[in-house]
């Protein structure tokens, strides 16, 4: 492959970053506005989340002062509400912003102030809650969050309620992520090194659609399809692969991408497309992928690539601007236009 021409498709002037006074890790754009939040990640009590605002006709990415608030630890994941309408939502101007760490909370957040709504405790004492590794929102039922925990369980709360619909024992180790398939079906990967399959009218049962191929080689991400359910995506530990599942075919990848050069941090589908998935990992390397119909026998190279010049641990893909790629590396977000 010849990278000098593929490169060209993602260079440095379709980019914007904004600079942060402290290493960032967690970000999501809203869905309705064009409006970023990021997550500070700082190895102390207090971290910081700051609201963005992102002009794509001007190149410009400004912080909204007024907007930005402390977290207790790093926000693990930060998610907008998936809808553009909702009863928790008082008005348009409003967004609705979801933040997992210690424990699942619920932030309005206004023109020019953001106020607590909820925070979600299902811990039976006060005194320890398991941290949170993940949480995903569920965009055809929004009134369900589901969040993974390294206690093994995942949680589905029933958010306008302030409730928990169930709690899983879901894997036999930490659970790393979670991903809403369907209004009542979700996934979740952990340290056991299993994906598997969770249908909330039948709890008794989940189906173990794939398992690391080293014994207990953790799974740190998973991805689904939202434009083609069929398919989903997960990454391993200290590992420079991509699996790529067809759920119809459990165990057997469908593809494995393999051209990073270190390990894959995260990895995100095309908002618009059920055949682009981006990935970008310790190489410096964010890389955009089409899945052929059929895999060639040398496997499957990138459609184009970016290369951040550090270490990218966060990438996200804006559903509102399906043309721009998000990615988190040492203080600085970047936004490709790809």
């Amino acid at each position: 492959m010849d990278n000098s021409t593929q490169e060209s498709h993602l260079r440095s002037e379709n980019s914007v970053t904004y600079e942060s006074p402290y290493p960032l890790y967690a970000m999501t754009f809203s869905p309705n506005s064009q409006r970023l939040a990021v997550g500070s990640f700082i190895e102390e009590y207090t971290n910081r989340v700051d609201i963005l605002s992102f002009n794509p006709d001007t190149l410009s990415i400004r912080p909204q002062p007024s907007l930005s608030f402390d977290h207790p630890y790093p926000p693990t994941k930060l998610m907008f509400h998936p809808a553009t309408h909702s009863s928790l939502r008082k008005s348009s101007s409003t967004d609705l912003l979801a933040t997992s760490g210690d424990y699942l909370r619920l932030w309005e957040v206004r023109e020019n102030s953001v106020e607590a709504l909820s925070l979600f405790n299902n811990s039976k004492t006060s005194e320890f809650c398991a941290p949170l590794t993940s949480f995903d929102w569920n965009e055809i039922e929004p009134k369900r969050i589901g969040t993974s925990s390294i206690d093994t369980t995942c949680t589905i709360w029933d958010i306008e309620r302030g409730v928990v619909e169930t709690q899983l024992i879901a894997h036999d180790k930490e659970v790393y992520d979670i991903a809403w398939g369907e209004s009542r079906v979700f996934a979740s990967v952990s340290a056991d090194g299993s994906v598997r399959i969770f249908d909330l009218r039948d709890k008794e049962h989940s189906t173990i659609i794939y398992e690391s191929p080293q014994p207990d080689t953790p799974l740190l991400r998973l991805a689904w399809n939202k434009q083609d359910l069929r398919y989903m995506a997960t990454i391993l530990m200290d590992s420079n692969k991509v699996v790529i599942l067809d759920i119809r075919s459990p165990t057997t990848p469908v593809a494995e991408l393999e051209r990073h050069r270190a390990s894959v941090n995260a990895i995100a589908w095309a908002p618009r497309s059920s055949r682009h998935i981006c990935s970008a990992g310790d190489d410096t390397q964010a890389l955009i992928w089409e899945l052929p119909t059929v895999a060639g026998p040398n496997g499957i190279d990138p459609l184009s690539m970016y290369s951040a010049g550090y270490e990218i641990n966060q990438l996200q893909w804006s559903a509102a601007l399906p043309d721009w790629i998000a990615i988190a590396f040492a203080n600085k977000m970047q936004l490709l236009k790809v």
